[in-house]
């Protein structure tokens, strides 16, 4: 039996009660403005979970809300001992009615953050928590639907772990492979030469930002590389083959891009060509590698100049050699890049089943008129 069907077995018949959250809790905001550095034995909650320690503690075993900011509204369940600032707001049992673990689950439902007052700065009221109404099974259901829940919970946290495992050690395996086919080689098997000696490497064109758009269109059909991909679409072009682009401005100056066919490369931009002997796509892995943004300017916009780009030596094997290196870790690339945007997805459909199955335990027939004080 399923345990949505055997759920429907247990409730036949059952009564079920229904509450304000204002009579299941008593509210109250954390304490401080500012996170505690002191450190200690307790974790301490802001408005989205755990953001230091402290010796002291003002909650335990209790779910704590987002007061106030962005993450007004989330709910994280404060486990054991803890500490809740200002940001948060500690949730104290008032019924013996009603299981904890349960009322969490409840809270879950809500989406106070949609609820939040509209300001500059989003926060959620004692009014807003204390007004939803929600059901309140006999103590044996709600201890069922809590064993259920937390089962679902554990497996959603296992799949997300392992998951986000995998695929951090194929991207630790692909960067690896990279730096050993990249820099393994005998004397003999390479030369040094400087990146002037193997690139012709000049920075791109200016264009006025109300010339490009950010969609394309009949019109607007070339893409336009700024300094960290692209930016949107320009009706001009300023490139036409195989190149790789290197931002030279701001906080991720040195990023390296692959482009190829038509495109418009900006100011912010280094255009790298390849000379003879040189295969493209090892030039991108290898550049990749070395991390061009610690050869950066230190400066409040950091940048990057062709002419301290030029002097960087690196080791160059033959031409055959750098296709197989290129080809192997294209494949490398084409792997990590699946795993990348697969795997978060495939944990986001896991969450999606774990709230969908979550709502349909927690909904309730709720009866056409409910009286309260």
């Amino acid at each position: 039996m399923s345990h949505l069907g055997y759920m429907e077995k247990l409730l036949d018949g059952v009564e079920v009660e229904w509450r304000s959250l204002g009579e299941i809790y008593k509210f109250q905001y954390g304490k401080g403005n500012t996170i505690p550095k002191t450190g200690g034995e307790y974790p301490v909650y802001g408005s989205n979970g755990i953001v230091g320690s402290h010796h002291e503690y003002n909650s335990e075993d209790a779910p704590v809300i987002g007061h106030i900011g962005a993450y007004a509204g989330i709910v994280n369940w404060g486990k054991g001992k803890h500490f809740v600032t200002y940001n948060g707001v500690i949730c104290r049992m008032k019924s013996e009615e009603v299981l904890p673990q349960y009322a969490y689950y409840i809270l879950l439902l809500q989406n106070f953050g949609e609820k939040s007052n509209s300001a500059s700065q989003p926060f959620v009221s004692y009014h807003i928590l204390e007004k939803p109404v929600v059901p309140i099974p006999p103590l044996n259901i709600q201890a069922e639907i809590v064993r259920i829940l937390d089962i679902f919970t554990e497996l959603t946290a296992e799949l997300t772990a392992e998951l986000t495992a995998e695929l951090t050690a194929r991207q630790q395996q692909y960067a690896y492979y990279r730096e050993q086919l990249l820099t393994s080689f005998n004397d003999d098997e390479t030369e040094i030469k400087t990146l002037k000696d193997i690139f012709i490497m000049k920075a791109g064109q200016h264009i006025s930002a109300s010339k490009i758009s950010a969609n394309k269109s009949t019109s607007h059909i070339y893409p336009c590389f700024g300094g960290n991909g692209i930016r949107g679409f320009v009706d001009e072009k300023s490139h036409d083959g195989s190149y790789l682009l290197i931002g030279r401005q701001g906080a991720l100056c040195g990023n390296v891009h692959r482009m190829s066919g038509e495109f418009y490369a900006t100011e912010h931009a280094v255009v790298v060509t390849a000379k003879d002997g040189i295969n493209i796509d090892w030039a991108f892995h290898k550049l990749t590698l070395m991390n061009l943004n610690q050869y950066a300017s230190k400066s409040a916009q950091p940048g990057l100049a062709v002419g301290k780009l030029a002097g960087l030596k690196v080791s160059v094997p033959s031409l055959d050699e750098q296709e197989r290196i290129a080809a192997i870790l294209d494949k490398f690339e084409a792997i990590t890049a699946s795993l990348t945007e697969g795997l978060p997805r495939e944990i986001e459909l896991r969450q999606q089943q774990y709230e969908y199955y979550r709502d349909l335990l927690l909904s309730f027939p709720k009866p056409e008129v409910v009286a309260h004080d």
